[in-house]
Protein backbone atom coordinates (compact mmCIF):
# COMPACT_ATOMS: atom_id res chain seq x y z
CA UNK A 1 0.00 0.00 0.00
CA UNK A 2 2.86 2.38 0.89
CA UNK A 3 4.55 1.58 -2.43
CA UNK A 4 1.27 2.29 -4.25
CA UNK A 5 0.96 5.71 -2.59
CA UNK A 6 4.52 6.60 -3.51
CA UNK A 7 3.85 5.59 -7.10
CA UNK A 8 0.74 7.77 -7.25
CA UNK A 9 2.63 10.75 -5.78
CA UNK A 10 5.46 10.26 -8.24
CA UNK A 11 2.98 10.09 -11.13
CA UNK A 12 1.25 13.29 -9.96
CA UNK A 13 4.57 15.10 -9.75
CA UNK A 14 5.44 13.88 -13.23
CA UNK A 15 2.10 15.14 -14.57
CA UNK A 16 2.61 18.49 -12.90
CA UNK A 17 6.00 18.71 -14.53
CA UNK A 18 4.36 18.06 -17.91
CA UNK A 19 1.69 20.68 -17.28
CA UNK A 20 4.06 23.50 -16.37
CA UNK A 21 7.68 23.60 -17.48
CA UNK A 22 10.20 26.07 -16.15
CA UNK A 23 12.64 27.77 -18.52
CA UNK A 24 16.38 27.98 -18.45
CA UNK A 25 17.87 31.35 -17.41
CA UNK A 26 19.29 31.71 -20.92
CA UNK A 27 15.86 31.22 -22.53
CA UNK A 28 14.25 33.65 -20.06
CA UNK A 29 16.82 36.28 -21.02
CA UNK A 30 16.15 35.78 -24.74
CA UNK A 31 12.40 36.08 -24.15
CA UNK A 32 12.84 39.24 -22.08
CA UNK A 33 14.97 40.91 -24.73
CA UNK A 34 12.59 40.06 -27.57
CA UNK A 35 9.57 41.31 -25.61
CA UNK A 36 11.37 44.50 -24.58
CA UNK A 37 12.19 45.24 -28.22
CA UNK A 38 8.62 44.36 -29.22
CA UNK A 39 7.26 46.85 -26.66
CA UNK A 40 9.90 49.50 -27.34
CA UNK A 41 8.32 52.94 -27.14
CA UNK A 42 5.21 51.57 -25.42
CA UNK A 43 6.65 51.05 -21.96
CA UNK A 44 9.35 52.95 -20.03
CA UNK A 45 12.70 51.21 -19.45
CA UNK A 46 11.92 50.99 -15.73
CA UNK A 47 9.31 48.27 -16.33
CA UNK A 48 10.51 44.77 -15.47
CA UNK A 49 9.78 41.79 -17.73
CA UNK A 50 9.69 38.18 -16.56
CA UNK A 51 8.63 35.01 -18.37
CA UNK A 52 6.56 32.44 -16.47
CA UNK A 53 6.26 28.67 -16.70
CA UNK A 54 5.17 27.05 -19.97
CA UNK A 55 1.96 25.05 -20.29
CA UNK A 56 0.73 23.03 -23.29
CA UNK A 57 -1.45 24.86 -25.80
CA UNK A 58 -4.62 23.03 -26.83
CA UNK A 59 -5.13 25.27 -29.89
CA UNK A 60 -1.56 25.09 -31.22
CA UNK A 61 -0.08 21.56 -30.82
CA UNK A 62 3.50 22.56 -31.66
CA UNK A 63 3.52 25.42 -29.17
CA UNK A 64 3.26 26.01 -25.44
CA UNK A 65 1.54 28.95 -23.78
CA UNK A 66 3.87 31.18 -21.81
CA UNK A 67 2.84 34.18 -19.68
CA UNK A 68 5.12 37.22 -19.67
CA UNK A 69 4.68 39.59 -16.74
CA UNK A 70 5.27 43.34 -17.00
CA UNK A 71 5.75 44.85 -13.56
CA UNK A 72 6.86 47.90 -11.66
CA UNK A 73 6.53 48.11 -7.90
CA UNK A 74 3.31 46.44 -6.85
CA UNK A 75 1.61 46.90 -10.20
CA UNK A 76 1.64 44.08 -12.71
CA UNK A 77 0.17 43.10 -16.06
CA UNK A 78 0.46 39.75 -17.79
CA UNK A 79 0.64 39.16 -21.54
CA UNK A 80 0.29 35.71 -23.06
CA UNK A 81 2.63 34.46 -25.77
CA UNK A 82 3.18 31.16 -27.55
CA UNK A 83 6.60 29.54 -27.60
CA UNK A 84 7.58 26.70 -29.92
CA UNK A 85 8.37 23.34 -28.35
CA UNK A 86 12.03 23.72 -29.36
CA UNK A 87 12.20 27.19 -27.76
CA UNK A 88 13.22 28.88 -31.00
CA UNK A 89 10.10 30.93 -31.79
CA UNK A 90 7.99 33.30 -29.71
CA UNK A 91 4.58 34.26 -31.04
CA UNK A 92 2.13 36.91 -29.85
CA UNK A 93 -1.42 35.81 -30.59
CA UNK A 94 -4.40 38.02 -29.77
CA UNK A 95 -7.83 36.43 -29.83
CA UNK A 96 -10.83 38.70 -30.39
CA UNK A 97 -14.34 37.85 -29.24
CA UNK A 98 -16.55 39.26 -31.98
CA UNK A 99 -19.68 38.65 -29.92
CA UNK A 100 -18.75 41.53 -27.59
CA UNK A 101 -18.27 45.27 -28.08
CA UNK A 102 -14.81 46.01 -26.62
CA UNK A 103 -15.65 49.69 -26.05
CA UNK A 104 -18.84 48.83 -24.16
CA UNK A 105 -16.95 46.25 -22.10
CA UNK A 106 -14.43 48.93 -21.07
CA UNK A 107 -17.15 51.39 -20.07
CA UNK A 108 -18.81 48.73 -17.90
CA UNK A 109 -15.62 48.58 -15.85
CA UNK A 110 -15.45 52.34 -15.20
CA UNK A 111 -17.46 53.43 -12.18
CA UNK A 112 -18.84 56.93 -12.78
CA UNK A 113 -21.15 56.92 -9.76
CA UNK A 114 -21.13 60.31 -8.08
CA UNK A 115 -18.38 61.74 -10.28
CA UNK A 116 -18.80 65.42 -11.26
CA UNK A 117 -19.82 65.92 -14.88
CA UNK A 118 -18.76 68.76 -17.13
CA UNK A 119 -20.94 69.29 -20.17
CA UNK A 120 -24.29 67.69 -20.89
CA UNK A 121 -25.05 64.99 -18.30
CA UNK A 122 -27.34 63.27 -20.85
CA UNK A 123 -24.87 63.34 -23.75
CA UNK A 124 -24.38 60.14 -25.75
CA UNK A 125 -20.60 60.54 -25.77
CA UNK A 126 -18.73 60.25 -22.48
CA UNK A 127 -15.09 61.29 -22.20
CA UNK A 128 -13.42 59.75 -19.14
CA UNK A 129 -10.07 61.27 -18.25
CA UNK A 130 -7.76 59.49 -15.78
CA UNK A 131 -6.07 62.58 -14.43
CA UNK A 132 -3.10 63.64 -12.28
CA UNK A 133 -3.28 67.22 -10.95
CA UNK A 134 0.52 67.57 -10.91
CA UNK A 135 1.14 66.14 -14.38
CA UNK A 136 2.20 68.84 -16.91
CA UNK A 137 0.72 66.96 -19.87
CA UNK A 138 -2.52 66.56 -17.92
CA UNK A 139 -2.72 70.34 -17.68
CA UNK A 140 -2.37 70.51 -21.45
CA UNK A 141 -5.13 67.94 -21.87
CA UNK A 142 -7.29 69.73 -19.28
CA UNK A 143 -7.06 72.96 -21.27
CA UNK A 144 -7.78 71.09 -24.48
CA UNK A 145 -10.89 69.50 -23.01
CA UNK A 146 -12.28 72.59 -21.29
CA UNK A 147 -11.27 75.26 -23.81
CA UNK A 148 -11.35 73.21 -26.98
CA UNK A 149 -13.62 70.19 -26.83
CA UNK A 150 -16.43 71.73 -24.79
CA UNK A 151 -16.55 74.82 -27.00
CA UNK A 152 -16.62 72.76 -30.19
CA UNK A 153 -18.99 70.02 -29.08
CA UNK A 154 -21.15 71.75 -26.45
CA UNK A 155 -24.07 69.53 -25.39
CA UNK A 156 -22.87 66.62 -27.54
CA UNK A 157 -20.37 65.42 -24.92
CA UNK A 158 -19.91 65.01 -21.20
CA UNK A 159 -16.53 64.90 -19.44
CA UNK A 160 -15.77 62.94 -16.28
CA UNK A 161 -12.44 62.83 -14.42
CA UNK A 162 -11.09 59.83 -12.53
CA UNK A 163 -8.09 59.92 -10.18
CA UNK A 164 -4.76 58.46 -11.27
CA UNK A 165 -2.01 60.31 -9.35
CA UNK A 166 1.50 59.12 -10.15
CA UNK A 167 2.64 59.55 -6.57
CA UNK A 168 6.13 58.18 -7.25
CA UNK A 169 7.03 61.31 -9.23
CA UNK A 170 4.24 63.74 -8.30
CA UNK A 171 4.29 64.04 -4.49
CA UNK A 172 1.31 66.37 -4.06
CA UNK A 173 -0.93 64.84 -6.75
CA UNK A 174 -2.75 62.46 -4.40
CA UNK A 175 -3.35 65.20 -1.82
CA UNK A 176 -4.87 67.32 -4.58
CA UNK A 177 -7.08 64.43 -5.71
CA UNK A 178 -8.36 63.91 -2.17
CA UNK A 179 -9.10 67.64 -1.81
CA UNK A 180 -10.98 67.65 -5.11
CA UNK A 181 -13.08 64.71 -3.94
CA UNK A 182 -13.82 66.48 -0.65
CA UNK A 183 -15.28 69.35 -2.67
CA UNK A 184 -17.10 66.98 -5.04
CA UNK A 185 -18.96 65.48 -2.08
CA UNK A 186 -20.81 68.79 -1.79
CA UNK A 187 -20.61 70.40 -5.22
CA UNK A 188 -19.63 69.32 -8.71
CA UNK A 189 -19.00 72.93 -9.70
CA UNK A 190 -16.59 73.36 -6.77
CA UNK A 191 -14.76 70.22 -7.91
CA UNK A 192 -14.26 71.67 -11.39
CA UNK A 193 -13.12 75.01 -9.97
CA UNK A 194 -10.46 73.16 -8.01
CA UNK A 195 -9.44 71.13 -11.08
CA UNK A 196 -9.08 74.39 -13.05
CA UNK A 197 -7.02 75.92 -10.23
CA UNK A 198 -4.67 72.95 -9.78
CA UNK A 199 -3.98 72.54 -13.50
CA UNK A 200 -3.45 76.24 -14.06
CA UNK A 201 -1.15 76.73 -11.05
CA UNK A 202 1.07 73.65 -10.95
CA UNK A 203 4.32 75.64 -10.82
CA UNK A 204 3.05 77.99 -8.14
CA UNK A 205 1.81 75.09 -6.00
CA UNK A 206 5.09 73.23 -6.33
CA UNK A 207 7.11 76.34 -5.52
CA UNK A 208 10.88 76.44 -5.32
CA UNK A 209 11.19 73.87 -2.53
CA UNK A 210 9.93 70.41 -3.47
CA UNK A 211 11.27 68.26 -0.68
CA UNK A 212 9.51 66.05 1.90
CA UNK A 213 7.26 66.45 3.79
CA UNK A 214 5.79 68.91 1.21
CA UNK A 215 4.01 70.92 3.90
CA UNK A 216 3.93 74.13 1.83
CA UNK A 217 2.37 72.35 -1.14
CA UNK A 218 -0.29 70.64 0.97
CA UNK A 219 -1.13 73.93 2.71
CA UNK A 220 -1.54 75.68 -0.64
CA UNK A 221 -3.92 72.96 -1.83
CA UNK A 222 -5.95 73.05 1.40
CA UNK A 223 -6.14 76.84 1.26
CA UNK A 224 -7.38 76.75 -2.33
CA UNK A 225 -10.00 74.11 -1.51
CA UNK A 226 -11.26 76.14 1.45
CA UNK A 227 -11.50 79.36 -0.59
CA UNK A 228 -13.38 77.57 -3.36
CA UNK A 229 -15.77 76.07 -0.79
CA UNK A 230 -16.48 79.50 0.61
CA UNK A 231 -17.18 80.92 -2.85
CA UNK A 232 -19.70 78.14 -3.44
CA UNK A 233 -21.27 78.54 0.02
CA UNK A 234 -20.44 74.97 0.99
CA UNK A 235 -20.47 73.61 4.54
CA UNK A 236 -16.96 74.47 5.64
CA UNK A 237 -16.68 72.32 8.75
CA UNK A 238 -17.34 68.98 6.98
CA UNK A 239 -14.93 70.09 4.26
CA UNK A 240 -12.17 70.92 6.75
CA UNK A 241 -12.68 67.55 8.44
CA UNK A 242 -12.34 65.83 5.06
CA UNK A 243 -9.21 67.80 4.20
CA UNK A 244 -7.66 66.96 7.55
CA UNK A 245 -8.45 63.23 7.34
CA UNK A 246 -6.97 62.93 3.84
CA UNK A 247 -8.55 59.53 3.23
CA UNK A 248 -7.03 58.12 0.06
CA UNK A 249 -9.41 55.18 -0.20
CA UNK A 250 -11.44 56.54 -3.13
CA UNK A 251 -8.29 57.62 -4.96
CA UNK A 252 -6.69 54.20 -4.50
CA UNK A 253 -9.86 52.53 -5.81
CA UNK A 254 -9.79 54.73 -8.90
CA UNK A 255 -6.12 53.90 -9.53
CA UNK A 256 -6.82 50.18 -9.21
CA UNK A 257 -9.75 50.51 -11.60
CA UNK A 258 -7.65 52.41 -14.13
CA UNK A 259 -4.82 49.90 -13.95
CA UNK A 260 -7.26 47.05 -14.55
CA UNK A 261 -8.36 48.55 -17.89
CA UNK A 262 -4.91 49.41 -19.19
CA UNK A 263 -4.13 52.88 -17.84
CA UNK A 264 -0.35 53.14 -17.57
CA UNK A 265 0.34 56.87 -17.36
CA UNK A 266 -1.42 60.22 -17.51
CA UNK A 267 -3.37 61.69 -19.16
CA UNK A 268 -5.27 58.61 -20.30
CA UNK A 269 -8.74 59.01 -21.81
CA UNK A 270 -11.57 56.73 -22.84
CA UNK A 271 -14.07 58.18 -25.31
CA UNK A 272 -17.11 55.91 -25.11
CA UNK A 273 -14.59 53.18 -24.36
CA UNK A 274 -12.02 53.96 -27.07
CA UNK A 275 -8.66 54.59 -25.47
CA UNK A 276 -6.69 57.79 -26.01
CA UNK A 277 -3.19 57.50 -24.60
CA UNK A 278 -1.41 60.79 -23.96
CA UNK A 279 -2.00 64.47 -24.68
CA UNK A 280 -3.04 64.20 -28.32
CA UNK A 281 -3.35 67.34 -30.45
CA UNK A 282 -6.95 68.51 -30.74
CA UNK A 283 -7.47 67.30 -34.36
CA UNK A 284 -6.55 63.75 -33.36
CA UNK A 285 -8.81 63.87 -30.32
CA UNK A 286 -11.61 65.22 -32.52
CA UNK A 287 -11.30 62.21 -34.81
CA UNK A 288 -12.01 59.93 -31.85
CA UNK A 289 -14.93 62.04 -30.62
CA UNK A 290 -16.43 62.29 -34.10
CA UNK A 291 -16.24 58.53 -34.47
CA UNK A 292 -18.01 58.06 -31.15
CA UNK A 293 -20.75 60.49 -32.19
CA UNK A 294 -21.30 58.66 -35.48
CA UNK A 295 -21.42 55.30 -33.71
CA UNK A 296 -24.01 56.71 -31.31
CA UNK A 297 -26.09 58.03 -34.21
CA UNK A 298 -25.44 61.65 -33.24
CA UNK A 299 -24.60 64.56 -35.58
CA UNK A 300 -21.23 66.24 -35.43
CA UNK A 301 -21.72 69.90 -34.40
CA UNK A 302 -21.00 72.44 -37.17
CA UNK A 303 -18.26 74.11 -35.09
CA UNK A 304 -16.45 70.77 -34.73
CA UNK A 305 -16.84 70.05 -38.45
CA UNK A 306 -15.41 73.45 -39.34
CA UNK A 307 -12.52 73.06 -36.91
CA UNK A 308 -11.61 69.62 -38.24
CA UNK A 309 -11.52 71.02 -41.77
CA UNK A 310 -8.90 73.63 -40.86
CA UNK A 311 -5.31 72.41 -41.41
CA UNK A 312 -2.95 72.81 -38.50
CA UNK A 313 -5.67 73.31 -35.92
CA UNK A 314 -4.94 72.35 -32.34
CA UNK A 315 -1.79 72.81 -30.24
CA UNK A 316 1.58 72.37 -31.89
CA UNK A 317 4.90 71.16 -30.57
CA UNK A 318 5.61 68.40 -28.07
CA UNK A 319 2.53 66.27 -27.50
CA UNK A 320 4.25 63.26 -26.01
CA UNK A 321 2.35 61.54 -23.21
CA UNK A 322 3.55 61.69 -19.63
CA UNK A 323 4.58 58.05 -20.06
CA UNK A 324 7.83 59.25 -21.61
CA UNK A 325 8.88 60.60 -18.23
CA UNK A 326 6.71 58.73 -15.77
CA UNK A 327 7.05 55.12 -14.64
CA UNK A 328 4.37 52.96 -16.20
CA UNK A 329 1.88 51.68 -13.71
CA UNK A 330 0.31 49.16 -16.03
CA UNK A 331 1.89 48.84 -19.47
CA UNK A 332 -0.71 48.67 -22.25
CA UNK A 333 -1.42 45.55 -24.21
CA UNK A 334 0.31 46.04 -27.57
CA UNK A 335 -1.96 46.99 -30.40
Amino acid sequence: MQLFRRSVIALLLLCLGCAAQSNSPELNQRIERQVRVYLSGKIPPTVGIKAGARTPSAEFPNYDKIPVALFEGERKQELEFLISKDGKSLVRVVQFDLTKDPYAEIMKKIDLTGRPIRGNKDAKVTIVNFDDFQCPFCSRMHAELTQGVLKLYGPSVRIVYKDYPLSEIHPWAEHAAVNANCLAAQSGDAYWDFADYAHANQKQISGAQQTPPYVAQFQALDRAATEIAQRHNLQVMPLLACLKTQSGEAVAKSVTEGTSIGVMATPFLFVNGERVDGALPLPELQAVINRALRDAGQPIPPAAMASAAQPGSGPQGDAAPEASAAPATNPPTPR
